[in-house]
């Protein structure tokens, strides 16, 4: 920072230098003095002129080089601080705001170096020199362009700022609400076109646009209104140092041949202070976009990590005891007096409706949040013992909506594990039977699968993740709504795929799907966020409760579902079906 500021120094000191000894030629050519006496002058002029334009180069060389490292730096550390308030803090953010944030308000930021902490620093020391380059000559010289630089650099900065308060912030949050709405708009485009509301939507971004463009026009307006203040100072410092001057002159008190020199030295300190009404004006909405980041930056982490380094677990079990859990301390528990015990090895289903708080209990487990009461111990260690990294290097978890990235299969198979070699990731593949269908693609496991794994149906997408889940062989395993979303053939498939996945490892199984828990060695029926049913699947069918009416009503639904299957693949008329 500080070489820029130098840089910059120097290059409107050499546009000084180049206006004056230029001006200083032409008032002493008029003598008609010899070559000779002109001869400091030239060269001075030729000095001046190649300065300026390099150190004009190496200025916003070095100032941009800066401005663009930090704004990578900015964006690592937001992205930092980001990480660890995911999923809990997050939740209370629309993602086209946290891309605002992270995109548009750190540009922001970036230009804070370049248009406000730089220029005043060189405008400081460019009206130290001028002062003294005036004073040399009468300090009443000095008084006059000190008096008209002030006011240019100072009271127009602060009649722009008054005159635009409220532009800047208003423009930083119009600007996220409309990133917000374009992202959503691209994200439901689908959904708003069957429900035929994307014209409804697109008027309401071209509202939002029509007013973050006024916002900008009322902030040219204004910018208009400084460069021509600016402008109006520069002339009158010029006319207040001509009337100074010249009666200098006429009492011999000043050589007449300096006045053109003084009258453009002072032209040319005016480029110091042209970009500060802008600086101000500039600053509002830098430190709007400051507050958005330090919104996110200053929020605490739902869970904190321990000091000490993580036990070693003795074992893979995991015990749960009294458990009680709400997200919001004025709302209903989401977990109520939750406890069970998971031997290393064994499998244990929690299944329910929507809304039981079975996903909850997953949350916890991955210490995405804390749990307020109770108690969970991992290999005969409390859960909060562990910190989040070590604990989630033990488990690998496949859910109903695993993320796939916009990568190969490749990519996505190694983000599990990024040593793994050709064989490792083929053995994980077969396991979870997808590789056949990879083989099947033109490019193998390098084929790009599109955002969110578009390319593929469910069932390929899941078996992915299941062979993700492979790959990161960890001695946990759970399984959170495996199956959600997928047809009745497929969802068998997959639960098949899923037991070679669960033998010798500690498996939790989190559904509201019934189908494949007849192996499980126990099952626990939540409602409400309360156990009300444990046992296994043969026991809990024959007591005839909750359990066994959601099963009841599931198999006639897949049987409906299996049928229809069938009659349609029959007739043609299935997705395989030609047009």
């Amino acid at each position: 920072m500080g070489l820029a500021i130098l840089l910059g120094f120097g290059t409107i000191a050499s546009s000084i230098g180049l206006l004056a000894t230029s001006a200083y030629i032409i008032a002493f050519a008029a003598l008609q003095p010899s070559i000779a006496e002109l001869q400091i002058a030239i060269v001075g002029v030729r000095f001046f002129g190649i300065s300026r334009g390099i150190l004009r180069y190496l200025e916003r060389l070095v100032s941009h080089h800066a401005a663009f490292r930090l704004l990578a730096s900015l964006r690592l550390w937001f992205y930092q601080k980001l990480e660890p308030l995911a999923p809990a803090r997050l939740i209370h953010y629309q993602s086209g705001d946290l891309l605002s944030r992270i995109v548009a308000d750190i540009e922001t930021l970036e230009q804070f170096f370049v248009r406000v902490l730089a220029p005043p620093m060189v405008a400081i020391c460019i009206a130290v020199f001028i002062w003294f380059l005036m004073g040399t000559f009468d300090p009443r010289l000095a008084v006059v362009i000190i008096v008209f630089l002030a006011l240019a650099g100072v009271v127009t900065p602060a009649l722009v700022k008054r005159l635009g308060r409220g532009t800047g912030r208003q423009m930083v949050e119009l600007r996220a609400a409309l990133n917000t709405a374009l992202v959503d708009g691209v994200q439901g485009c689908a959904d708003l076109l069957a429900f035929t509301r994307a014209g409804r939507h697109q008027t309401h971004i071209s509202s939002l646009s029509n007013q973050y463009i006024q916002l900008q026009e009322r902030m040219s307006q204004v910018g208009g209104l400084s460069n021509a203040l600016t402008g109006l100072l520069m002339n009158l410092s010029t006319i207040t140092l001509l009337l100074v001057a010249i009666p200098l002159i006429n009492a011999q008190r000043i050589d007449g041949v300096y006045l053109a020199l003084l009258v453009l030295a002072a032209i040319a300190s005016f480029e110091a202070v042209i970009p500060l009404p802008s600086t101000f004006q500039h600053l509002e909405s830098q430190l709007a976009a400051a507050e958005r980041l330090y919104e996110i930056v200053d929020a605490q982490p739902s869970v904190m990590d321990p000091d000490e380094i993580s036990p070693e677990p003795i074992d893979f079990s995991l015990t749960v005891r009294d458990l009680r859990f709400r997200y919001e301390m004025d709302e209903g528990p989401a977990l109520d007096g939750i406890h069970f015990q998971l031997d290393q090895g064994s499998q244990l289903a929690v299944v329910g409706p929507s809304g039981a708080g079975k996903s909850t209990l997953v949350n916890l487990l991955l210490r995405f949040w804390d749990y307020d009461n109770g108690h969970i111990s991992l290999g005969g260690h409390e859960l909060r013992a562990y910190r989040g990294e070590d604990l989630r290097r033990m488990i690998a978890v496949v859910s109903q909506d695993t993320h796939l990235f916009n990568d190969t299969i490749r990519g996505n198979l190694l983000l599990a594990n990024p040593g793994a070699n050709e064989s490792d990731l083929v053995q994980a593949a077969i396991q979870a039977q997808i590789h056949e269908f990879i083989q099947s693609l033109p490019h193998g496991y390098d084929t790009w699968i599109g955002e969110a794994g578009a390319r593929l149906s469910g069932g390929e997408r899941q078996r992915i993740a299941i062979a993700r889940a492979l790959l990161k062989n960890t001695p946990i395993l759970i399984l959170d709504e495996p199956t959600a979303n997928l047809d009745a053939l497929t969802e068998r498939e997959v639960v098949k795929t899923l037991y070679g996945l669960m033998e010798g490892r500690t498996t939790l199984i989190i559904t509201h799907r019934l189908v494949g828990l007849a192996k499980v060695n126990q099952i626990l029926v939540m409602r409400e966020g309360r156990i009300i049913e444990r046992g296994r699947h043969d026991d809990l069918i024959q007591a005839g409760g909750f359990y066994h009416r959601m099963w009841r009503l599931q198999t006639q639904s897949d049987a409906l579902d299996i049928l229809l299957e069938g009659n349609a693949s029959g007739s043609g008329l299935g997705p395989e079906a030609k047009v």
